[in-house]
């Protein structure tokens, strides 16, 4: 086998392991338990986080405007930081328009998030994409009205991660559940569905 071969074959390994990781924490034994429910409306939901500025949120601070909401948190190693990429690189596509949208990390991992930790956080991403956090039982009743999952995993070393659901929810200005943003989804399936969303949002005002 030549250098080039060698060249390519080491590649190859290397790709398809990365794609093992992330289908091992995302979609595989790796990954938080899964409900399969539907997320409920915003405005059935009933739960009150801090926002990075230090100020009461809850799901009537949604409403008005199409909303991405995403569970993760900042010690996060690649799903995380990779979604949040991913968001930033959706907003971008829609330009100006990512104004009129409520893009928001909760995090799942309130004994590190604080308000500070995640303000400093999210500066590094789009500019739209605003940080929430709260108590322990905060962040529970927030992930119960969106049926998202997640576990605290201990590691052997005393410290710990955590598995989460790792969907970004779409919602309309109504409050309605649109849809789940799946983890990997390429970005010329997901923007269209973004602007469906802002779509049923115009057209609800002109009635």
């Amino acid at each position: 086998m030549g250098k080039a071969a060698k060249f390519i074959a080491i590649g190859a390994v290397a790709i398809v392991f990365a794609l093992f990781i992330g289908w091992w924490q995302v979609d595989g034994p790796g990954a938080g338990p899964v409900s399969g429910e539907r997320p409920l409306p915003l405005t059935a939901m009933d739960f009150n986080l801090t926002d990075q500025d230090g100020a009461d949120v809850s799901p009537a601070s949604l409403i008005g405007q199409p909303s991405l909401v995403f569970f993760g948190f900042t010690y996060c190693p690649d799903v995380c930081p990779t979604t949040l990429s991913d968001i930033s690189g959706w907003l971008d596509d829609l330009g100006t328009e990512a104004e009129d949208l409520n893009t928001i990390l909760i995090t799942v991992d309130p004994d590190r998030d604080t308000v500070e930790t995640l303000a400093e956080y999210v500066s590094y991403f789009h500019p739209q994409i605003q940080g929430w956090t709260g108590s322990e039982d905060q962040i529970a009743d927030a992930a119960e009205g969106f049926r998202a999952t997640y576990e605290k995993v201990e590691g052997a070393d005393g410290g710990y991660t955590m598995n989460h659901t790792a969907g970004v929810f779409l919602f309309d200005a109504t409050g309605r559940f649109v849809s789940i943003i799946d983890y990997h989804e390429p970005r010329e399936f997901a923007v269209p569905k973004i602007r469906r969303a802002m779509q049923d949002r115009a057209e609800g005002a002109e009635s």
